[in-house]
């Protein structure tokens, strides 16, 4: 078989990338189940008269909410309100009317984050029986959205939610300790509202689509306790490094001592709607679409990837080395975690494809593209990175040892010393991450 060029390799996964971005684009997933007609919301299977209400408002949350603010604002039109939109640092591409635009901290949360929810539960406090409320959550939004209850500070959030994710805690377990510390989280959203209709739609950035893990599940009836959070700080062995504010807050809760978060029996909840608009699965068969034009054999090998990423990336690579017809596209969809003991800088992504590289070395054509769907992998400013079969013999003539970069969490440095970083900018989408593994 002839030798498929690495540049043609290289632009076919970028195509088959976008095309997994342009199919979770927000503002398309939120146009395709909100709609206004003859005096009628629709929004998924659920009808709305408008003569039912007199204000219709917006809060929307995460990394797209801009993008998914300015797509409730194209449907609804003169009836909406007012609203907010808190976004991402540097997110903000656009001006909106009538909605306030906030941008805050992620992954780690901040003082505008922390204003952003204050200004949500004063509006909040506003609504009546005869108000709609939209609600739109995307990727980040736990963090955006930052509302530490008392006596927990911004400082003792912050160090928490670094112990979990340092410590390699995923979202369902770094979710259930959030919510237990917010005044807005896990269904309190919703309770703050009532006795207003509330709809959201939910881009979701967790597998399995859960809806009280989207976000933390600020209109989600929550399933998880007090004592939950509890036992997901002792698993990871940080309850010592543990602010004590924090401790006590869940220790009260888990005793009786605080109210819980709302449970899926509460009245509350029969005035709430929550709707999945967009998906990691979405993605994932609009870029085997894609690679199935472009000519490969394709197949979607996971849609629920998790675990460390680089355990993660020599299995899927075994599965490349396995495939005898080519060409052929192998894609896979989740999130993996990464356990930090070294001191560089990268992110699950990044450090996914630095594991392939590794993998990789010697296999002739092939390649990999591992990137987060909303355009930023970790700390960084690259969405993912690209790895193939010279990508370690090129490292090593740079006098660069992978394996040192691995141990050292430090792939950003290492991807970017080759020029081999996947920079996007912000998508407007954010439904985890796409694996694309292809073989010319």
């Amino acid at each position: 078989m002839r030798k498929q060029p690495a540049s043609i390799l290289r632009r076919d996964a970028k195509k088959i990338f976008q095309a997994a971005l342009d199919a979770a684009h927000a503002g398309n997933a939120v146009r395709a189940h909100l709609s206004l007609s003859g005096g009628t919301l629709k929004a998924g299977p659920h009808r709305f008269p408008l003569e039912a209400f007199d204000r219709i408002f917006l809060i929307s949350i995460g990394k797209a909410a801009v993008e998914m603010a300015a797509a409730v604002q194209s449907v609804a039109g003169k009836w909406l309100a007012g609203g907010v939109a808190i976004t991402k640092h540097g997110h903000a591409q656009r001006r909106l009317q009538r909605i306030a635009i906030i941008e805050a901290g992620h992954p780690i949360p901040d003082i505008p984050g922390i204003r952003a929810a204050h200004q949500v539960r004063a509006m909040l406090r506003e609504l009546n029986a005869r108000d709609l409320l939209l609600v739109t959550v995307s990727g980040g939004a736990s963090a955006l959205l930052s509302a530490p209850a008392d006596p927990v500070t911004l400082a003792a959030k912050q160090k928490t939610t670094n112990l979990l994710l340092r410590a390699g805690a995923d979202i369902f377990q770094l979710n259930a300790v959030r919510k237990h510390l917010s005044f807005l989280k896990g269904g309190r959203l919703a309770a703050l509202a009532y006795p207003a209709t509330v709809v959201s739609l939910l881009l979701s950035d967790v597998i399995g689509d859960p809806l009280d893990v989207i976000g933390s599940g600020p209109t989600a009836p929550d399933p998880t306790t007090f004592a939950d959070a509890i036992r997901v700080l002792e698993k990871f062995k940080i309850v010592a490094r543990t602010p004590k504010a924090v401790l006590d807050l869940l220790r009260q809760g888990a005793g009786g001592e605080i109210a819980e978060t709302p449970k899926p029996s509460d009245p509350l909840f029969q005035n709430v709607y929550n709707i999945v608009a967009g998906s990691n699965a979405l993605a994932l068969a609009a870029a085997a679409r894609q690679a199935r034009s472009l000519g490969y054999r394709t197949r979607i090998v996971s849609k629920n990837v998790s675990g460390e990423a680089r355990d993660v990336a020599p299995a899927h690579i075994e599965v490349l080395r396995k495939t005898v017809k080519r060409p052929a596209c192998l894609l896979a969809g989740g999130e993996t975690t990464v356990t930090v003991k070294g001191k560089g800088k990268g992110g699950r992504n990044q450090e996914l494809a630095l594991a392939a590289a590794i993998a990789l070395d010697g296999l002739p054509d092939v390649l990999a593209l591992c990137a987060g769907t909303d355009g930023a992998d970790g700390p960084t400013d690259a969405a993912g990175a690209i790895a193939t079969g010279d990508t370690v013999a090129r490292a090593r003539r740079l006098g660069l040892d992978p394996v040192d970069f691995l141990r050292n969490n430090d792939s950003y440095t290492f991807f970017s010393a080759l020029g081999d970083l996947v920079k996007t900018g912000p998508t407007g989408t954010n439904v985890m991450d796409i694996e694309i593994l292809l073989a010319g």
